[in-house]
């Protein structure tokens, strides 16, 4: 950051007219100060839009006004109102500058046992144990007939019961399906 704000100086001594009449001090912090912000914008790990970032600060300030006239919180959708714009935008709005956490946060330290974020956010489907036992499974369909595909894939895939599955079966003359 001290390099970034070096590098607003310098750029504002090589911009400053002296003709102006103005103090250099007057020139240079909203040069350095707009720099760093330059830099932070650009090197933001997640970008957020300009129009997104506005609506947010906008729908802050809307909120902060709000709050100090009733003397309480207003709702996403009373924000909304004022600023005549659709509630999700505003939430969406809000969700897109809070700043990312990393999944290895600790939430809650007892002694020598940390839970992790990662601990508290889950994912059944996608375990290294089912993605084996997918590509195991489609290993095994792959060695069967069209017929004995249809049957697991009618059972086991649409959800049908071995009735629904039999009778379709039996109805069906030629032995491919």
């Amino acid at each position: 950051m001290f390099q970034v704000g070096c590098i607003g100086l310098i750029k504002a001594i090589d911009n400053f007219d002296t003709s102006l009449n103005v103090q250099f001090s007057t020139y240079a912090v909203p040069m350095i100060i707009g720099e760093v912000r330059r830099y932070l914008r650009d090197n933001n790990p997640i970008r957020v839009s300009r129009s997104i970032r506005d609506l947010a600060y906008k729908a802050i300030q809307v909120r902060e006004k709000l709050t100090k006239e009733e003397g309480k919180e207003p709702t996403i959708d009373k924000i909304a109102k004022e600023l005549g714009v659709p509630r999700e935008e505003i939430a969406f709005s809000f969700d897109a500058i809070q700043d990312p956490i990393s999944l290895q946060e600790p939430v809650y330290k007892d002694g020598a046992e940390n839970i992790f974020i990662m601990d508290q956010v889950s994912d059944n489907k996608n375990t290294d144990e089912k993605w084996a036992e997918n590509l195991s499974l489609a290993e095994a369909m792959e060695k069967l007939n069209k017929r004995e595909k249809a049957i697991i894939s009618k059972r086991f895939f649409d959800g049908r019961t071995q009735m629904e599955v039999a009778e379709e079966i039996r109805n069906i003359t030629s032995p491919s399906i």
